[in-house]
């Protein structure tokens, strides 16, 4: 019996302006490459709109940790495109895209404990009632955090490039403070009151 936990539930991103349509897929790409998982397209569509195109996409990546424990992400991607621009970036044309981009983000834990137990219920069911009520083991307390972080961390960087076509205000923030700025918009507020305001 596999079982699934929702560990981050939308978390959206939004963004309005010029971007690279195909380096925004890079950056997606190269991370999940990097982080160990293997990529999955759920779903593409192209659309022709009166204000110029859509493009919706569902990716379903998803990183195998052992032969009972999955972290499974969901990337939902809209990008309607008003119109295609050429700019100069250090005297050197390049061509960009103009519009939005909506992103939203979820994160599951799949379990198939039954797998891993050689399919004894009477182990299956002891197992859950102990790891909910009594004691969580080292290695699967771990699992929820790992996945919020590999989260964290593809959402960060996805915002930080797209934040990359603004024009920079003059004030840098570390990778640090982005990560933990990140961490709170996914989880809220620690106990203590933590503020930190990273911006659009």
């Amino acid at each position: 019996m596999v079982e699934k936990n929702l560990i981050i539930n939308g978390k959206t991103l939004q963004y309005k302006g010029i971007f690279q349509e195909d380096k925004l897929f890079s950056v997606i790409n190269n991370f999940l490459d990097k982080n160990g998982y293997t990529k999955f397209e759920k779903k593409s569509e192209e659309l022709v709109v009166q204000k110029g195109r859509e493009t919706l996409i569902e990716l379903r990546p998803y990183k195998v940790l052992a032969t009972y424990m999955t972290f499974q992400l969901r990337i939902k991607i809209v990008i309607q495109i008003d119109s295609e621009v050429r700019e100069e970036v250090d005297g050197i044309p390049q061509h960009f895209q103009n519009g939005t981009v909506s992103m939203i983000f979820d994160s599951w834990l799949i379990s198939d404990y039954v797998f891993r137990w050689q399919m004894k219920p009477i182990v299956y069911f002891l197992k859950g009632i102990i790891n909910k009520f009594i004691f969580t083991f080292p290695l699967e307390a771990g699992f929820p955090d790992q996945l919020t972080d590999d989260t964290a961390k593809l959402y960060g960087k996805v915002k930080k490039h797209l934040n990359s076509y603004t024009k920079p205000t003059g004030k840098k923030v570390p990778e640090e403070d982005v990560k933990k700025a990140v961490k709170l918009e996914l989880h809220g507020p620690p106990k203590e009151d933590l503020e930190f305001n990273l911006g659009n």
